[in-house]
């Protein structure tokens, strides 16, 4: 099982993030444990400066927009 954790403060792109990851593994068959993570001072923690931030098993893996659906497959299968 991945974790995974979107950061931001629940805007829409936060949202829309959130459940393209979980369409994602859904769709490739991938167990993840998602979290969302609201709290300015947690996001402050992982050193990103826009939202929504991607963090997939403790490491950074996007900040700032909407990611493609071909990089979440890609993070949800390395």
């Amino acid at each position: 099982m991945k974790d995974v954790k979107v950061l931001g403060p629940g805007c829409k792109r936060c949202v829309e993030t959130a459940a393209l990851v979980q369409s994602e593994a859904d769709r490739l068959g991938v167990e993840i444990k998602l979290e969302k993570v609201t709290d300015y001072a947690e996001i402050a923690k992982f050193g990103i400066a826009s939202t929504p931030g991607v963090v997939v098993e403790g490491k950074v893996v996007h900040a700032g927009g909407l990611p493609k659906a071909e990089r979440v497959a890609g993070w949800l299968t390395s």
